[in-house]
């Protein structure tokens, strides 16, 4: 899959929006992806998930994991492509953590995804787990990458596609200097 073609199954769910919004990192921008859209399709997400997985076949992959929400079907996707399982963390007290049951195994091969990379804070937190479980992460990767290639890892790391978008803090956001109210679409608030 393309940049291209990725970047065009966004705009047709309307997964692609332009706007006034303030993102997870708590800056504000005038693009939002919500990921939830388009992978509200199971032939999508399949087709994300097997473009994604591509790139890590030879990484010796044997779990994938994302943080909750927004990374699980993501991961779910990536996982059946590679044919290994799939676990997602969760923040517990503020730390992002393995709940449920979930375990991993000394020196396991890990690869971890994300919907959306702004910062890279989520996908960050998720390697630190991974690694304080005894697993070694192998990649990291997501669908969209909107940090600009900001967002730095000591790993492999893929994107499907990369949006360019601005971002402001909420003091230097020109959209609320017009009073503009910034919206959050997304899961986390």
């Amino acid at each position: 899959m393309t940049e291209r073609e990725t970047l065009e199954l966004y705009e047709k769910t309307g997964a692609l929006m332009h706007g006034h919004f303030r993102l997870t990192s708590g800056l504000h921008s005038d693009v939002y992806l919500q990921s939830a859209l388009v992978l509200q399709y199971p032939e999508h997400a399949a087709a994300l998930g097997a473009a994604l997985a591509a790139p890590f076949r030879e990484a010796d992959v044997a779990t994938v994991l994302a943080p909750a929400i927004g990374g699980i079907l993501v991961a779910h996707e990536v996982a059946r492509a590679l044919g290994v399982r799939c676990l997602f963390t969760e923040r517990e007290n503020g730390v992002m953590t393995l709940r449920r049951g979930f375990t991993l195994s000394a020196g396991e091969h890990c690869l971890v995804v994300e919907d959306v990379i702004t910062t890279g804070g989520s996908t960050r937190e998720v390697v630190e787990c991974v690694e304080g479980a005894g697993g070694i992460v192998v990649g990291v990767g997501s669908l969209i990458d909107r940090s600009g290639g900001a967002a730095r890892f000591a790993v492999r790391r893929v994107a499907l596609a990369t949006v360019q978008a601005k971002t402001w803090t909420p003091e230097e956001c020109p959209l609320c200097q017009t009073g503009s109210h910034a919206v959050k679409p997304g899961s986390r608030t």
